[in-house]
């Protein structure tokens, strides 16, 4: 399962877009919210332990400071 997450401001403080992936960590399965909430892997069947693999984008850099020589 793989949800994103877009860039929001709460309280003054941005949380940046990112993306979660929701597998299976025994055979690498794509999972979706119905193999989630049956707590069972529907590929190979084992009790449903997840791997997260999780990417942030960077949208803005702060400024940069230096003097060349």
């Amino acid at each position: 399962m793989k949800k994103t997450i877009e860039a929001r401001t709460i309280d003054g403080v941005t949380e940046p877009t990112h993306t979660i992936e929701a597998v299976c960590s025994s055979c690498g399965y794509d999972l979706d919210e119905a193999e989630l909430n049956a707590d069972t892997c529907s590929d190979c069947g084992q009790p449903l332990n997840l791997k997260q693999h999780v990417s942030i984008l960077v949208t803005t850099l702060p400024p940069v400071f230096g003097e060349t020589m």
